[in-house]
């Protein structure tokens, strides 16, 4: 790919003048989402693209002069764009001492972040930095850091001691309350730093949301790009056309005019968080889960699938939807009607195990609270412990279980401690209280109820497969009133 032939595909009329943003975590989201927000919004800002370990994609985007597509892909039809706003791209472990000077730079403004939730080293229980981690305590003696929390913090001290300009940290992803969560960490791995002061008084952590689903770039979207496109590009992204973004207007050094592109600014930040978290992504990890036992490869052959679709409706409706405040003036059955609608996106192919992948840090996000939250009304929250159920049988099958190839194919960074568990375990219970308690939280361990109810999903899993277990769980829903979109 050259600028000569995509430049009628560009989102700017213009290369980006300087780098003012550094953002961590080139992954595919990062290209289909906040890029594509600064390309619309003009005004010059370019990104440097820090890729966390694989030199992959900043090798592509290197060879190709910073540029690559955009496929949007719907059953109605394709269309491609080539966002043009990163000015170079550096791989992390490779140089992470140029991350750092990166950050530290005068003329870097942002520096944003989308590595997921386990690259923030949090402890899952108390959210806090979890000291232990090989890599913070690597950090903390002084090496030259390789943490993403580590880097920026250092960063920041070095901009203190310099009485260098302001600097905004935003995070984008799928953590509550992800700014402020964000400012915590630093500030726990900075404890005692002169630097904590001017980081109160010149740095802003505003929160944020961000909605858009992004699958793994595949040789069949590389085809797709290539008959759109006319040029090879060797790492298009694929994307749906659905993309949110909101945050708060809180930002030190100036920001791009995402408005432009349609970014929503807000003061009601956590209420769009948790409902995105709960309605979309908890339930998106039901489908996943569900959809893997049954041998679906995708996402929209899980949704399409009738017991699939009702246990799907069920967690979203019963059981997270009266959990969460809207926002203002929010049409929630649209919002509902809207997610179906995407995950049945047949154009896209989002796989069940990508979605899958990665359990023991994402449903500590969205299951704990709410299910807790249930049980103290009185209320088993059947479909939350459903979830939990077919989450630890895809990752952690019983001995003589086997999951199908799609739960085998699942990331997931607790794997490992999770079969130590059940190899130490004296029985199914006894496996699913400690996997609650370490991975999720002890309050909800400590609720007999709810693993017990866990432990029953998952030995109905194990022996009679998982639509008698989802049969079993809409049994429940039939047994008492439940709560309505249009509540």
């Amino acid at each position: 790919m050259n600028r000569t032939s995509v430049r009628k595909h560009l989102l700017a009329g213009q290369a980006p003048m300087s780098t003012g943003i550094v953002h961590l975590g080139l992954g595919n989201f990062h290209r289909a989402h906040q890029a594509v927000y600064t390309a619309q919004a003009g005004g010059g800002w370019g990104i440097l693209g820090v890729a966390s370990r694989s030199a992959e994609v900043a090798d592509a985007m290197n060879a190709q002069d910073g540029l690559y597509s955009v496929l949007e892909l719907s059953p109605e039809g394709s269309s491609i764009s080539v966002p043009g706003v990163h000015t170079g791209a550096i791989v992390a472990a490779g140089n992470p001492a140029a991350v750092v000077d990166a950050i530290t730079a005068e003329d870097t403004r942002i520096v944003s972040m989308t590595v997921t939730e386990h690259g923030y080293c949090m402890d899952p229980g108390t959210h806090r930095l979890a000291l232990d981690h090989p890599g913070i305590v690597a950090d903390l003696s002084g090496a030259t850091p390789r943490t993403v929390i580590g880097q920026i913090a250092r960063a920041l001290e070095r901009r203190a001691e310099t009485h260098g300009a302001p600097i905004t940290v935003l995070n984008c992803d799928n953590m509550q309350s992800n700014g402020a969560q964000t400012r915590e960490l630093i500030l726990e791995f900075l404890q005692g730093s002169k630097a904590e002061s001017w980081i109160a008084e010149n740095v802003a952590f505003p929160n944020s949301m961000v909605d858009r689903i992004v699958p793994a770039t595949t040789d069949t979207y590389r085809a797709a790009a290539y008959e759109l496109l006319g040029v090879h590009d060797r790492s298009p992204v694929p994307a749906e056309p659905f993309t949110m973004w909101v945050m708060e207007d809180r930002f030190t050094a100036g920001r791009p005019a995402w408005e432009r592109a349609g970014a929503i600014f807000s003061d009601e930040v956590e209420a769009y968080e948790l409902l995105k978290l709960r309605l979309l992504n908890g339930t998106h990890s039901l489908i996943a889960y569900l959809g893997a036992l049954d041998g679906h490869a995708t996402i929209p052959e899980a949704r399409a699938t009738g017991f699939i679709e009702a246990a799907a409706r069920a967690v979203l409706e019963d059981e997270y939807l009266p959990t969460v405040t809207l926002p203002r003036d929010f049409d929630v059955k649209a919002y509902i009607a809207s997610l179906f609608e995407r995950w049945s996106n047949d154009a896209l192919g989002h796989r069940t195990q990508q979605v899958g992948s990665d359990g023991s840090v994402k449903l500590p996000q969205r299951v704990p609270e709410p299910a807790l939250e249930l049980l103290k009304q009185g209320v088993m929250p059947e479909h939350l412990a459903l979830t939990v159920a077919a989450w630890l049988c895809c990752v952690v099958p019983l001995s003589g279980f086997d999951p199908g190839p799609h739960a085998r194919a699942m990331v997931d960074p607790a794997r490992e401690r999770l079969g130590a568990l059940a190899a130490q375990s004296r029985s199914t219970g006894e496996l699913v209280r400690s996997a609650i308690g370490q991975v999720f939280s002890i309050e909800l361990a400590e609720s007999n109820d709810f693993a017990r109810r866990v432990t029953d999903y998952v030995a109905v899993i194990t022996r009679d497969g998982v639509r008698a277990a989802a049969r079993e769980a809409a049994r429940s829903r039939t047994s008492r009133p439940h709560a309505s979109p249009a509540a």
